[in-house]
């Protein structure tokens, strides 16, 4: 950003000129300093060869801070503070300020870089009870709000011949006041007088503004307010200051509060993403726009929405593409309004396990971020069915109490289903379906009539985002019209068996796509093949006597480990280190042919087509020092061989390698997506199959997972 060689005299210069405009009294705007004390001692605890002024860049964090405070002197103003909050007295707004009462005589920051806002000393305000604190109540989300005025009239407010004083003085002369009482009237606070030992300081204006140079640019540090409209009265203050003084500002701090007449766009940093949170679209075309100019101004950036692991694998980001459904205000949540529409979508989806799978990311499974609602807890579709009942039955007698365009209270559907949509800690956050935001009583924030979807994952293209909204938007518009009832189904282990097969995933979105189109919505698979080969890429094929074998990437669960000490506390490790996989085989003849990897049988299983089988192989892609089964070592290489059962030989095989089968280490990852295809075809051949006859030792049932060859259990 650019250098406009800001001192605190600008500082100091900016912040009088804005209390004048506000209307509050100057003699409490307080220069902050550094503490001397914390940092001298900071100093004397530095080793004897060690120069604070000298610092390594290597070293700690800390101590560079300190030789930069030490550099920029500590008697040196950082910036200046005005206590300031919204003021009602005799129904006229304004702006109040007030002392601070500190046991020094200077206000001395908390030690730190953060901006001075943030370290403001509030914990040595005079005490206040709990009962008396001057709390910021935001108002309820579901209150019918007017328009927000023009820019001009917050402007028109703060004008140099306008401003709140001037205005409370001309009421208080037509009280009959003189001009000098009247001026002095109008620029009273709120009694200044030293609280008492023990005595509750309720009158103390707590929030504060604060204004200070910063890499040579004006910072100006808003403080928390109950409203928009507040919010929007100091922006306009601050701009008008800005251009009466000819001096550019950069405002931070606390932001508006949550208002649905002002649309917000966040862009905040997350570990290895940047995560962006749009404001509601009214309609598809301004999500189409939205979601296409995301992406292209992402690129324009040279930020991607793809990336390659470093065996050239393709995946997501490691972000969420989280789908939210609801409205610009909570009345306008077709959840809060119709919450049978909850509960057809989590039918829905229960019913429908490649909803869950089709579009998440690859860390799924019970301690994943987005649980399936029957991944929780073992009794969690009972009292899912019992909650239902009671839904229904809610629905049946709160009819005549709900508002106008809802079925019942929108607080019911909330708390039907709090305590059910879960992790298996109780988060309600870490959800296939979060609600957290729906209608929770303890505050306003949490009372948007917002359902979070999310088991999505960013797709790497702005298209198959739109289709996944498309989807969404298309069930949500069938269920309003007819909710879904259906019963929910208990797959036990088959969720991590069979369901975890792109094959069965495939066939069982079809049946998705089929309902939607039976509902009048015209929906192709086509749409989706894109996600389906991004989901489930296609490691390689072999073609040997007329069959063909097909090898695709499968999804596997990881699990959360047990807790463990480490430095600075415990730590609870992901064990990615299984990996699983499909075998299709078609052109089977009876029992004659089958599939066997690493010399054990593979337990194909029939797909309703003639000669066609699939089934998963699960092994140990690698060993790391914490994971489930630490002595079982690596599966890899994964020889498959089209065995003859008539002749005990091979025909012929095939050979997956999890690492470069030459041992080579890859130090960085692929540039584009030619180098990741290459590193995936080195990894795959269509050779290596056994040699002379041999007879595989015989199948294993597995009654928890029928369909899938676990190689650590064989």
């Amino acid at each position: 950003s650019a250098n406009y060689k800001h001192t605190a005299g600008h500082s100091e210069k900016f912040i009088a000129a804005l209390t004048a405009r506000l209307g509050a009294d100057p003699k409490w705007i307080m220069p902050g300093y550094e503490d001397p004390f914390y940092h001298l001692w900071k100093e004397r605890r530095l080793p004897t060869n060690v120069d604070p002024l000298k610092f390594n860049l290597k070293d700690d964090e800390e101590r560079a801070r300190l030789a930069k405070i030490l550099e920029q002197g500590l008697d040196n103003i950082v910036g200046h503070v005005l206590p300031i909050q919204r003021s009602w007295k005799n129904h006229f707004p304004g702006w109040a300020s007030g002392p601070w009462f500190l046991r020094s005589e200077r206000l001395y920051l908390a030690p730190g870089d953060s901006p001075m806002g943030l370290r403001l000393p509030l914990d040595s305000l005079p005490w206040v009870k709990q009962s008396d604190y001057p709390y910021l109540n935001e108002l309820d989300p579901t209150v019918d709000r007017s328009p927000l005025p023009a820019p001009e009239e917050f402007r028109q407010r703060y004008l140099q011949t306008d401003t709140p004083a001037r205005r409370k003085t001309a009421q208080l002369r037509q009280r009959g006041q003189s001009e000098e009482e009247a001026r002095k009237t109008a620029l009273r606070e709120d009694p200044t007088r030293l609280p008492q030992a023990g005595e509750s300081a309720a009158w103390i204006v707590r929030t504060a503004l604060c204004v200070e140079p910063r890499a040579g640019k004006l910072h100006v540090f808003m403080p928390p307010v109950a409203t928009l409209e507040d919010y929007l009265e100091l922006v306009a203050a601050i701009e008008d200051t800005a251009a009466e003084l000819q001096t550019p500002v950069a405002i931070e701090g606390y932001t508006p509060p949550h208002d649905p007449r002002l649309n917000v766009l966040k862009v905040t940093p997350d570990p290895g993403v940047i995560e962006v949170n749009m404001h509601p679209s009214k309609s598809w075309d301004e999500l189409v726009e939205r979601t296409t100019t995301l992406y292209e101004e992402a690129r324009q950036t040279r930020l991607g929405t793809e990336k390659f692991m470093i065996d050239g694998r393709h995946t997501g980001t490691g972000g969420g593409n989280h789908i939210i459904i609801g409205g610009a205000t909570p009345s306008d949540s077709p959840v809060l309004r119709r919450p049978d529409l909850l509960r057809s979508l989590l039918a829905y989806w229960q019913n429908h396990p490649s909803l869950s799978w089709m579009f998440s990311g690859l860390f799924v499974g019970p301690t994943s971020q987005a649980p399936r609602v029957d991944e929780a807890r073992n009794d969690s579709l009972y009292e899912l069915e019992v909650a239902f009942k009671e839904l229904d039955r809610q629905l049946a007698v709160g009819a005549q109490a709900a508002r106008p365009g809802f079925q019942t209270t929108p607080w019911l559907v909330d708390r039907v289903f709090r305590n059910l949509l879960i992790d298996s800690s109780g988060n309600t956050h870490r959800a296939e379906f979060s609600i957290d935001k729906l209608y929770a009583p303890d505050s306003a924030h949490g009372r948007l009539g917002l359902v979070e979807m999310r088991a999505f994952e960013m797709p790497p293209d702005a298209r198959m985002s739109l289709a996944q909204h498309l989807l969404l938007r298309g069930l949500v518009a069938k269920f309003w019209q007819h909710p879904y009832t259906n019963d929910l189904v208990r797959w036990g282990t088959d969720i991590h068996d069979r369901w975890m097969l792109p094959h069965f995933c495939e066939t069982d979105f079809r049946d998705v796509i089929h309902d939607l189109r039976d509902a009048g919505y015209p929906f192709e698979f086509d749409w989706f093949a894109p996600h389906f080969e991004f989901r489930f890429p296609r490691i390689g094929d072999l073609e040997q006597r007329d069959l063909q074998i097909e090898l695709r990437t499968a999804l596997e669960p990881w699990h959360v480990l047990g807790e463990e000490g480490a430095a600075g506390g415990t730590v609870r490790y992901v064990d990615s280190s299984l990996e699983r996989l499909q075998v299709k085989a078609r052109g089977l003849v009876g029992d004659r042919f089958a599939i066997t990897c690493n010399g054990h049988r593979v337990p194909l299983h029939p797909t309703g087509t003639n000669g066609e089988g699939v089934a998963g192989v699960r092994y140990r892609a690698w060993q790391p020092p914490q994971c489930l089964q630490p002595t079982i070592g690596s599966h890899a290489p994964l020889r498959f061989d089209l065995y003859d059962t008539w002749n005990q030989r091979s025909l012929g095989g095939c050979t997956y390698h999890v690492a470069h089968p030459g041992g080579r280490s890859y130090e960085t990852f692929p540039v584009n997506s030619y180098e990741a295809e290459s590193r995936r075809l080195a990894r795959f051949f269509r050779q290596g199959h056994q040699q002379g006859k041999f007879t595989p030792p015989p199948p294993k049932p597995n009654g928890d997972f029928p369909f899938t060859l676990d190689l650590r259990n064989v």
